[in-house]
């Protein structure tokens, strides 16, 4: 049965897209090395962007399984936010890091969980029930930190995405290495697992995925959940990069996370999206905003630049589904 699942787009197609968007992004490195100068691409400049793409980059990969399943999660930054101030507050207990970031990607796991029943029992498009538990999580975030920032104590959370040896680049914290480790463990799962093929016949045709067997609800749920656990793992970085809880923080962030995805070659129709892919959308759009800080560009020009990158990319989307 799992054969028969149709899955738009072959493999051959799948990997043709990523070789166009690793293209991009190197061109795009090129482009700012011209204009920058050669110290855009040292090793300690790279180090730098590959840190400051962690958090967008980890919280995209779940977002891929949601778009591939023919949903969206625009409570993402909330529940990075909401991870900072539980990660804080279990700290502050002397609870240990380990039981604090479990704690957070736990939380983060619920809020997936909730949005995955919400969507499913329900019955409405995940558009409006996201945006619904972005203010819900985001006021519960505000609420648990007393609308206040939480000082933590120091300890090897706070070292995941410091720059090693005085930014040297020789080596690199150990945040980045936990990305590419999720980066991998997302493609095997999408390429190679039941679950994977299931929610590209659920992004592609969710009617005749239902009639070919496949526990739509569940896997629903379950990719929910997934996404939810990994913004809290984000939400780990954040605070790795912060040093505080802010339920403030990542406002806005579910965009570059959407965005990351759709420029990596997602659909937001659902049906296509790669883990390779999402995380050379993720370099891209950090490439650019760095590029044009280093350019000595004003913030206004780079949010321009930015926007400008996003309605493209969906434009691109649109041209390739029709």
């Amino acid at each position: 049965m799992d054969g028969a699942l149709a899955v738009d787009g072959s493999l051959g197609r799948e990997d043709s897209l990523v070789t166009r968007v690793l293209a991009g992004l190197l061109l795009v490195v090129v482009l700012f090395a011209f204009l920058v100068g050669p110290q855009f691409v040292r090793p300690a400049n790279l180090e730098l962007m590959a840190r400051q793409t962690a958090i967008v980059c980890v919280a995209a990969l779940g977002m891929t399984m949601v778009i591939v399943a023919g949903g969206i999660d625009l409570s993402v930054g909330s529940v990075i936010a909401l991870a900072t101030v539980v990660t804080a507050l279990l700290l502050r207990s002397n609870s240990g890091p380990l039981l604090a970031a479990i704690g957070a990607v736990v939380a983060g796991a619920a809020c997936g969980v909730l949005n995955g029943v919400l969507i499913t029992t329900l019955r409405v498009v995940p558009f409006i029930v996201t945006l619904g538990t972005m203010l819900l999580v985001r006021g519960g975030a505000k609420g648990l930190a007393d609308e206040r920032r939480i000082e933590t104590p120091m300890t090897w959370l706070n070292e995941l995405l410091r720059t090693v040896r005085g930014g040297s680049g020789i080596l690199l914290p150990w945040g980045i290495w936990l990305t590419v480790a999720l980066a991998i463990a997302v493609a095997i799962v999408l390429q190679y697992t039941k679950f994977g093929r299931h929610l590209f016949a659920i992004g592609s045709n969710e009617r005749t995925a239902r009639l070919c067997g496949v526990r739509v609800e569940a896997s629903k749920i379950a990719v929910y959940a997934i996404a939810g656990a990994l913004a809290g793992l984000a939400g780990v970085l954040q605070l790795s990069q912060l040093s505080v809880g802010d339920p403030t923080a990542a406002i806005g962030l579910e965009l570059d996370v959407i965005a990351a995805v759709i420029i990596g070659g997602g659909s937001l129709a659902g049906g296509k999206g790669t883990a390779a892919g999402t995380v050379a959308g993720a370099a891209i759009m950090t490439v650019i905003q760095v590029g044009c800080s280093q350019q000595g560009l004003p913030n206004w020009v780079q949010q321009i630049v930015t926007g400008t990158i996003i309605v493209f990319a969906v434009a691109l989307d649109r041209w390739r589904r029709s």
